[in-house]
């Protein structure tokens, strides 16, 4: 017999939940084959098995929060699912019970059991958090149809917030339902946010809290790039294999601003500012579960090709759930496109622990001044900077925002910077 265990994630996750089981207990299963699929904070992780044999016991169900080391699924020895006993003398007209059907059957049994000597019906995860949070299940409530309670179940509950809400027995007559009671009469649907989803919520919170942010603004005229791009796009496919965007350019022209504005390319640790001698660009992608960025490494080396190649592969990967932790950790500045949705204006929030994030955004054509005497329509974007006042100061902010835009409207430029 042997243990299938939650191995070490990264470094700063110590636990998941279970997305989905991709084996069940009578499955065959051989040394390498993807067990589990568990959640993190930051992306799905497959666990394999490291041995082969017959899997005959899941420790947690879906949706359980499981914690690295933890063992959470037993595998025997065996080349197949588990014989068939022999057949036992049953009464007449006593149907066949298939052996999972008993399974199933004694375990609603024990259910059962459980709720006829007043235990609440709960997982052993939910359980076990109950016991370390000294919380009684039987005043937990479950969304599960079965009345079962689950971990994110105890997680989420406030026995404060549950004394509160339980009214003192008196004789008063009942108070009329307060407005923001739900009226059976309009329906509602009530979706649990993702591990993921959480973890994006908290953070931006925690942004906004820790960090003095601010946000100033420009704009950029994109006659340029785009008469560039359209006169080298089959040349630059043809040679690249890539089509050549817009994000290769603002990840040069961003390069070459932070090495003018090194702050920009800093971070606060305690009571010190680290300085990052390297360019690894984080380029913000809308993924199925929300938003994700990954991380284009050593931006400041790379040609315009390989900028748009990396991208392509990392929103590919994004958007097929398919990212791996190290494709995330470690970015120095993030540049995120809200423009690609439709999005005029918008002011950016930090991807802590970073201190400086670009907002690129729709392309408009816009009346605008030539010179004194003529207007033209130009195709003009609203650009945004948002930054961390307690390093950089407006001076060093509108410098670098308005470097972006001279690199921008003169595209021919970034081939002279270094």
């Amino acid at each position: 017999m042997a243990e299938i265990k939650v191995p070490e994630l990264a470094e700063s996750i110590t636990e998941g939940t279970v997305a989905q089981w991709l084996k069940q207990p009578g499955d065959k299963i051989e040394k390498g084959d993807y067990i589990v699929e568990l959640e993190t904070d930051k992306v799905n992780v497959e666990i394999i098995s490291e041995h082969s044999g017959v899997l005959t016991e899941l420790k947690y169900q879906e949706g359980d929060t499981v914690k690295v080391g933890e063992t959470i699924a037993i595998v025997s020895e065996g080349q197949g699912a588990p014989s068939q006993p022999a057949e036992t003398p049953k009464a007449e007209g006593t149907p066949a019970v298939e052996p999972r059907q008993e399974e199933k059957i004694e375990a609603v049994n024990n259910e059962q059991h459980e709720e006829t000597k007043g235990r609440p019906i709960a997982s052993p995860a939910a359980r076990k958090l109950a016991r370390e949070k000294g919380i009684d299940l039987s005043q937990v409530p479950t969304a599960d149809p079965l009345g079962r309670v689950r971990a994110q179940d105890v997680s989420s509950f406030n026995p404060e917030q549950k004394k509160v809400e339980q009214p003192a027995a008196t004789s008063t007559p009942t108070a009329p339902k307060p407005s923001n009671v739900e009226d059976p009469n309009k329906p509602v649907e009530r979706i649990r946010m993702s591990r993921r989803r959480q973890t994006i919520a908290n953070r931006l919170v925690e942004v906004q809290q820790s960090a003095a942010m601010l946000t100033t603004f420009n704009e950029v005229d994109m006659t340029n790039v785009m008469n560039l791009r359209k006169r080298r796009k089959d040349k630059f496919f043809e040679e690249n294999d890539v089509k050549l965007g817009f994000m290769s350019f603002f990840t040069k022209a961003v390069v070459a601003a932070l090495k003018r504005n090194p702050l920009l390319n800093a971070e606060i640790q305690g009571d010190e500012i680290v300085l990052k001698k390297f360019y690894d660009i984080g380029i913000a992608v809308s993924a199925p579960e929300g938003l994700v960025v990954p991380v284009v490494r050593d931006a400041d080396r790379k040609n315009f090709g390989e900028i748009e190649k990396d991208i392509l592969e990392l929103a590919d990967k994004a958007r097929g759930n398919k990212l791996a932790l190290k494709d995330l950790q470690g970015g120095t500045f993030t540049i995120t496109n809200g423009g690609v949705f439709g999005s005029l204006l918008s002011t950016p929030i930090l991807n802590g622990p970073q201190v400086g994030i670009l907002g690129m955004h729709k392309i408009q054509l816009r009346p605008v001044a030539i010179d004194a005497e003529r207007m033209e329509n130009r195709p003009m974007m609203y650009i945004a900077l948002s930054y961390d006042h307690r390093i950089i100061d407006g001076k060093e902010a509108v410098t670098f925002l308005a470097r972006v835009k001279e690199l921008i409207e003169d595209p021919e430029s970034l081939l002279f910077e270094a």
